[in-house]
């Protein structure tokens, strides 16, 4: 099955699937995952560990170690380094958790400092006052005769009760109790944690097995789009977690030796919390920044700690997040920001902080499935980062809002990495061809179909004046032609529109109606912009009525734009209406969305009697080009402004002109 359709335009369409079948399908597999958690938390977590481990196995195996050998000593290494890790946080957390006293007489005095902001007579105390009085007010509640004073003094102490004090003495804990409330909680991560080392050691001692048998598994027979999707999923998740641990510790050892030469206590345990935290998307950063903070405030008498630790993480931050992350790894994920934000939401409720910390490399998997599997693409469009409209369709769109500001807006921006032509014939001219379609269909009015045009029509003028990028090899072929006729030495065609060319050296039709005239501007315009004169008119001075007004005294050549793909035939009557009027003119008819084999332009040329036939608009402009410049390597001359000179047949198999199109 095909994991999407295109129309001739290059529209892309998501497959036709049963909706109620995928709907429930993804409502199993989410109860699955959430019943049997217990489970699949530990073959998440070998699975992304062996992603991670898998490239030094690969490594050492390289090296000439047994696969057995290989995996042991990696397991080992990982784990020695896991568990020196949690033995120096635990250290460094039992050193903080002694020294937390000597910290209370700071603490006491900063509450001092803050308490007259805070108190009855201070700001705050006020403002708490005044809003409780107005609730009063509005429940009804209030006493109209109470003034509003300080409460009145105490009772005498006559008149109190003395309370009478009471102790809870609590029997001391049998050794059963003491190992069930001690040892207890451990006993679940350390039996996943043993469970994740068995995993993962099985996962790389038969990764080539385990892969082959998940194909077996799930490709149904497609062994191609099954195999480029678990590579692809592998190289992103590896990609991922690798680039990850990079950025991790190019964020938590700048912590650790900034808060060590700031004073903060404990730094080494503060830069290792924020390498693991930072796994965790967009929460982790502010947990990590959190206790340091907080310890600032209760070891420093005063402020400046404080200052200094917060100035520290934001530059960290500024400078993780806009010069390392996008360095490392931009958007080697594949997952659109709002995709990981929903992500951590959607697997932190499924299972838990370990959730979260797994969330972006899972859904990484999720993206690349909805990639290669037809049902499940919408997971590509809901979570991935690529867009999900091409450019021309994008133009398309912002067209129908009949929002020419951002279409040109669109424009520009595609203009600062390509050409004008480029863009013309790679997004306007396909946008365009989009609009036909719809008119064929009958999804497009009339009315619509002319304000869509005029949107196009304000677009093209906005463009009409924007620097285009210099042509690497446009004329190199032509000029080779040149060279081999040894003509003049000349210059190229200008590609700016600061030329003054001859004016009416092209004409260029629209063929049958108002689409067709928007196509011909384009091609005019890109015409005038190589240097050579053109003048884009309607259609409907192609009517026998019109035809004999328009003025062919200077005219060496016309070009006729079709967007629709079924005009051969009334291309064939169109060229004879002109031959008839213009019987020495050679005719270009352009059918700009067919994209013809070479055969098939052969087919229309035939069928047309036309003298070329061009399935692009590029190829429509390299044609006028070959002809206008073998025009003056034939006379040996430069032609001057407003001066007829022959045309060449280009029907002729030496002709310079056939020789510089292929054909």
């Amino acid at each position: 099955m095909a994991r999407s359709s295109e129309t001739s335009a290059g529209v892309t369409t998501l497959p036709l699937v049963s909706s109620s079948s995928t709907a429930l399908a993804l409502v199993l597999a989410i109860a699955a995952l959430y019943v049997g958690r217990e489970i699949f938390v530990p073959i998440a977590l070998a699975v992304l560990l062996s992603f991670m481990l898998g490239p030094l196995v690969a490594w050492l195996r390289r090296r000439g170690l047994p696969r057995i050998p290989a995996v042991v000593a990696v397991v080992f290494m990982a784990f020695t380094v896991v568990g020196t890790f949690g033995f120096v946080v635990a250290g460094q957390l039992t050193e903080l958790a002694e020294n937390l006293p000597n910290y209370q007489s700071n603490i006491q005095t900063k509450i001092r400092d803050i308490k007259p902001a805070a108190g009855t007579d201070g700001l705050f105390g006020r403002i708490s006052g005044m809003v409780k009085d107005l609730s009063a007010e509005l429940d009804g509640t209030a006493d109209p005769e109470r003034p509003q004073v300080a409460p009145s003094a105490p009772q005498a102490e006559e008149d109190t009760v003395k309370p009478i004090p009471v102790e809870i003495a609590e029997p001391d804990l049998s050794p059963r109790q003491m190992v069930e409330t001690f040892i207890g909680p451990l006993i679940a991560p350390l039996v996943t944690f043993g469970i994740v080392i068995v995993f993962v050691i099985f996962i790389l001692l038969q990764r080539e097995d385990l892969r082959d048998r998940f194909i077996r598994l799930v490709s149904a027979g497609d062994l191609n789009r099954t195999t480029r999707a678990f590579e692809d999923a592998g190289s992103r998740v590896a990609k991922y977690l690798l680039m990850q641990v990079v950025v991790n510790l190019t964020y938590g050892i700048p912590v650790g030796v900034g808060l060590w030469l700031i004073g903060v206590p404990n730094a080494l345990l503060w830069g290792m919390l924020a390498v693991v935290l930072r796994f965790i998307p967009y929460v982790g950063p502010i947990l990590a920044a959190m206790f340091p903070i907080a310890l600032s405030i209760a070891v420093d008498p005063g402020w400046t700690m404080l200052l200094w630790t917060v100035g520290l993480f934001v530059i960290l931050e500024l400078v993780s997040n806009n010069v390392v992350e996008p360095l490392l790894y931009g958007a080697k994920t594949g997952l659109s920001p709002i995709a990981i934000i929903v992500a951590a939401i959607f697997w932190t409720w499924l299972w838990g902080p370990v959730g979260l910390l797994l969330s972006t490399p899972l859904t990484v998997c999720l993206v690349v499935l909805g990639r290669h599997v037809p049902q499940l693409a919408f997971l590509e469009v809901l979570l991935g980062s690529e867009p999900v409209l091409a450019p021309h369709e994008r133009l398309y769109q912002r067209l129908l809002a009949l929002d020419a500001d951002e279409a040109t807006e669109q424009a520009e921006k595609y203009l600062e990495d390509h050409s004008v032509e480029q863009f013309y014939s790679e997004v306007a001219v396909p946008a365009l061809t989009l609009v036909e379609l719809d008119r064929a269909r009958g999804v497009l009015d009339y009315d619509r179909r002319g304000l869509v045009v005029d949107s196009m029509l304000t677009l093209i003028d906005n463009l009409s004046d924007v620097e285009d990028k210099p042509s690497e090899d446009k004329t190199s072929d032509l000029a080779d032609v040149a060279q081999s006729e040894e003509a003049p030495a000349q210059a190229s065609p200008t590609l700016t529109l600061d030329s003054d060319p001859p004016e009416r050296e092209v004409l260029c039709f629209g063929a049958r109606g108002s689409l067709d005239d928007t196509a011909a501007l384009i091609a005019a315009q890109l015409i005038q912009r190589r240097g050579i004169g053109a003048q884009a008119l309607s259609w409907i001075d192609l009517t026998p009525a019109n035809l004999p007004l328009v003025k062919i005294g200077d005219v060496r050549m016309v070009s006729l734009s079709y967007l629709n793909e079924s005009s051969t035939a009334h291309a064939r009557y169109l060229v004879r209406r002109i031959r008839r009027l213009m019987p020495t003119i050679p005719i270009q008819v352009a059918f700009l969305a067919s994209h013809l084999e070479q055969a098939e332009e052969k087919t229309a040329l035939e069928g047309t009697k036309a003298n070329f036939i061009a399935s692009s608009l590029i190829q429509a402009l390299d044609q006028i080009s070959a002809s206008d410049r073998q025009t003056e390597v034939s006379t040996g001359e430069r032609r001057s402004e407003g001066e007829i000179l022959p045309f060449p047949d280009p029907t002729s198999k030496d002709s310079p002109v056939a020789l510089a199109l292929g054909t």
